[in-house]
């Protein structure tokens, strides 16, 4: 269960951070200060939030669907993750 949970924290804070302060700022610096999420939260504020929430699998497999809606053509707005139907945060 130890390594599990370091798997899950690497994902979900380690990589999620990565992007936040290594790519996010080189992607605004290229395509400019209009360059961002279309959604609140923002995707890879989703993206950790839905691993803590539902877990590793469940969780990364609703981030990726949330990055796959994330473009010009895609939706936009307040967009929460979904509550655990267990109840149970991360199981």
């Amino acid at each position: 269960m130890g390594s599990r949970m370091s798997v899950k924290w690497l994902v979900s804070n380690g990589l999620v951070n990565l992007y936040r302060k290594i790519l996010s700022p080189i992607l605004h610096a290229v395509y400019g200060p209009a360059y961002g999420c279309r959604y609140v939260p923002s995707c890879s504020e989703y993206f950790g939030e839905a691993i803590e929430t539902h877990g590793l699998v469940k969780g990364g497999g609703l981030g990726l669907r949330r990055i796959c809606r994330c473009h010009p053509w895609g939706g936009e707005g307040f967009d929460p993750v979904p509550e655990s139907e267990r109840g149970n945060h991360g199981s």
